[in-house]
């Protein structure tokens, strides 16, 4: 993600972008037949894709111009995020507001401005059916 968002060159940026989708891709596969990246709880491989996941369209996708595809546009990260996010104790530990604020006001070469976008309205507490993967 970084690489494709701090690159300095066109060059630097596709490459850095088209690994950001390549991995995305391959973890969509894997999550189209299972819950969780490696059994049928989450671990610690989760809460760190986790991570980046609910950072993805409100931040990465625009300020970091990995936007060839969103999290919503992906069905089973998609459905993956929202089972995280809906797991106990996790949602309120979750503050897009704050992840926006921080990212669009410090990096002052990507944004100088400081504008921090509206949007993305996203919807973490919708169902997500992915208990059927048990």
């Amino acid at each position: 993600m970084y690489r494709a968002g701090f690159a300095t060159t066109q060059h630097a940026y596709e490459r850095g972008c088209r690994d950001v989708f390549a991995a995305l891709d391959r973890y969509e596969a894997r999550l189209a037949e299972r819950r969780f990246l490696l059994g049928a709880r989450p671990v610690e491989a989760d809460w760190r894709l986790f991570c980046t996941l609910v950072r993805f369209d409100a931040v990465y996708h625009g300020h970091f111009k990995c936007n060839l595809r969103r999290i919503v546009d992906y069905p089973a990260l998609w459905g993956y995020l929202r089972d995280l996010y809906q797991q106990p104790g996790v949602a309120e530990t979750v503050n897009l507001t704050h992840i926006k604020w921080h990212y669009y006001h410090t990096h002052d070469d990507i944004n100088p401005t400081r504008i921090v976008p509206l949007g993305p309205t996203l919807d973490f507490s919708t169902p997500h059916g992915r208990e059927r993967l048990d």
